[in-house]
């Protein structure tokens, strides 16, 4: 008994093609509709030429290898650019925040909370409860150094005031 029997072979590979092309939507990845446009590529050239199943074979093969390395080649010419570059590099975007000391520095090395999160970080000996400024990580260590507390507003000498 054969599974496809009755099908011709053309409407298979569409539907293979077809089939890989909404998993792709599904899955993480540019892999699956490479697959997808050789299969139906080997669909309609095996419907126009009524190709045996090791010519269906060849061509699919040879499609997915052109259609792959091509999209390879384009995609290494023209990126895509990224909306948010530091997506997954967390401790790169805190840069420039500040944070407060829950574990003394020590040797080098202590604790901070930035936000609702702590984090190893390295930095000069430091007090607990000390605001530091993050500025730069290694890893998922974060380099800190004390924040400057912000002078307080000079009073203006411009003669206002009414004298």
């Amino acid at each position: 008994m054969n599974l496809f029997e009755g099908l011709d072979a053309h409407w298979v590979w569409i539907a293979i093609g077809l089939v890989l092309a909404a998993l792709e939507m599904l899955l993480p990845g540019v892999y699956l509709i490479w697959l997808a446009v050789a299969a139906i590529v080997t669909g309609v050239l095996t419907f126009g030429l009524d190709l045996a199943l090791p010519s269906q074979i060849v061509v699919f093969v040879s499609a997915s290898l052109i259609a792959a390395f091509s999209a390879r080649r384009f995609l290494k010419d023209s990126p895509i650019e990224s909306s948010d570059p530091l997506l997954n590099r967390r401790g790169t975007r805190l840069v420039g925040d500040t944070a407060v000391v829950t574990q003394a520095f020590d040797g080098g090395s202590g604790r901070i909370r930035h936000g609702d999160s702590e984090w190893l970080a390295k930095g000069p000996d430091l007090a607990i409860g000390t605001r530091v400024r993050i500025t730069g990580s290694e890893g998922a260590i974060l380099i800190v150094e004390p924040a400057a507390m912000l002078a307080p507003p000079e009073e203006s000498s411009s003669g206002e005031g009414g004298d």
